[in-house]
């Protein structure tokens, strides 16, 4: 096995592994599309239990998405690694059936710290929200057994 593949193989198995335990990413329905090191796509569907009082998608289930995106993002070194500070910017309101995917993408990662961005866009392709989030690795591998 290559390097490259070696590296893919650990960033799907980590990302598995954590996807496995996330009991409010499951509820929330949200799936894994890809994984690599440094990146992660997922996707969810807008259900009438995610709306607002606006009948608009609640702000926090698009960050409870992003926010999963960046964790698997960050996660793709089968490291431990958890959020030291996150925000987000809403563009765009998602509404009932509306597909969100969220694009996470590493812009820099050290030692101990890493900074990544994930944009959410809808079906259309429209830009829904922003969300940039600073990572920081702890001890121990993503993919242990549960």
């Amino acid at each position: 096995m290559n390097a490259k593949s070696s590296q893919q193989s650990t960033s799907e198995r980590a990302s598995a592994a954590m996807h496995a335990r996330d009991r409010a990413a499951r509820m929330l329905g949200i799936t894994i599309v890809s994984v690599r090191p440094g990146a992660a796509t997922l996707r969810m569907t807008i259900r009438e239990d995610m709306l607002n009082g606006h009948d608009v998608a609640h702000g926090g289930i698009l960050f409870c998405l992003a926010d999963t995106a960046f964790a698997h993002a960050c996660n793709s070194y089968d490291e431990v690694t958890v959020a030291s500070a996150a925000s987000v910017e809403f563009l765009k309101s998602a509404c009932l059936g509306d597909t969100l995917t969220a694009v996470a993408s590493e812009r820099t990662r050290g030692r101990r710290t890493g900074v990544y961005d994930v944009e959410v866009h809808d079906g259309e392709g429209s830009l829904v929200a922003l969300f940039r989030g600073k990572s920081y690795t702890t001890t121990g591998r993503v993919s242990r057994e549960a």
